[in-house]
């Protein structure tokens, strides 16, 4: 399975939605997208994993990246994910300390807000 990318604007909110497999062969394409947003002033993101079916360690570092990159802006990275077997992975990793989780777009957008 491939990556799938699609990005929106929501309110003053950049959201990428995620599908397919993040992993040592994709993260890169996630990765030059983050880049290109926050090159191109968006510095509050939401990435929403909600048709993610696979996520390694090289799309976790993606992520981290993708927050160390916001905040030198001040910005803000916020997830949507409501898998287990995804949000396990952020559990395990001790990450839901790192990143704001939440279980809908909206929710997301709201909080940030």
């Amino acid at each position: 399975m491939d990556l799938s990318l699609e990005t929106r604007t929501e309110g003053d909110r950049t959201v990428i939605e995620v599908g397919g497999e993040v992993d040592v062969y994709t993260a890169p394409t996630l990765r030059e997208q983050i880049i290109a947003l926050v090159e191109a002033g968006q510095y509050h993101l939401v990435v929403d994993m909600e048709r993610v079916e696979f996520l390694d360690s090289t799309g976790l570092g993606v992520l981290v990246g993708g927050l160390k990159r916001v905040r030198a802006h001040d910005g803000s990275l916020a997830l949507v994910c409501t898998q287990e077997r995804i949000l396990k992975i952020f559990r395990i990793t001790g990450l839901t300390k790192v990143f704001p989780i939440h279980g809908s777009v909206a929710d997301a957008v709201a909080a940030t807000g």
